[in-house]
């Protein structure tokens, strides 16, 4: 098959069967592009998963267009994101005419409760995931850390902390050059 074939099957299906955005496509992309297709290796597709959470907009089309480019150029990043697109589209228009229809009660609702639920769980491997892959060191560990209080307790909004992790990571590479000049 063709590997924008493959791109398009891979985010088409992550799209269609998974549910609480881009972060919890993760894992299935994770088992069709690295490990079954041998596409791209892992800790680049956490690199491009992290990256694509440090863009504006829609991750899973961010994370497809950066996954899609590196393994097929311009026509794997078109292809990567029409499948990551794709699923939601049709599913919005199709829910936007059918909610009306939707019954108060019976089994509909604890069904979509079910499935929200499901859905936490692939956010919580893609988090622990790239949990493992981007904190390496005690710096980023403490980093993550502290951005994640700021943001349980609503101290600081997620732009202002993004702002400050580049200041940090900038005054961190700062620093690093000139203790290499020093030695």
């Amino acid at each position: 098959m063709s590997k924008n074939w493959l791109l398009f099957k891979a985010y088409l299906l992550a799209g269609s069967l998974t549910f609480s955005g881009g972060m919890a496509m993760l894992p299935l992309i994770e088992q069709e592009l690295c490990v079954k297709q041998q596409l791209i290796d892992r800790d680049t597709l956490y690199e491009y998963s992290t990256l694509a959470q440090t863009f504006p907009g829609v991750i899973a089309l961010t994370n497809a267009c950066f996954v899609g480019r590196k393994i097929n150029g311009r026509s794997g990043m078109i292809a990567a994101g029409l499948g990551a697109i794709l699923p939601a589209y049709l599913l919005m228009s199709l829910a936007t005419v059918l909610y009306r229809f939707l019954p108060e009660t019976g089994p509909i609702l604890p069904a979509l409760a079910a499935i929200r639920a499901t859905s936490a769980s692939f956010l919580f491997v893609a988090a622990f995931d790239l949990a493992r892959h981007n904190l390496r060191d005690r710096q980023s560990a403490a980093i993550a850390l502290l951005a994640f209080i700021a943001t349980v307790f609503g101290l600081i909004s997620a732009p202002y902390l993004i702002g400050l992790a580049l200041v940090i990571g900038l005054l961190q590479a700062w620093h690093g050059q000139r203790q290499r000049e020093v030695h």
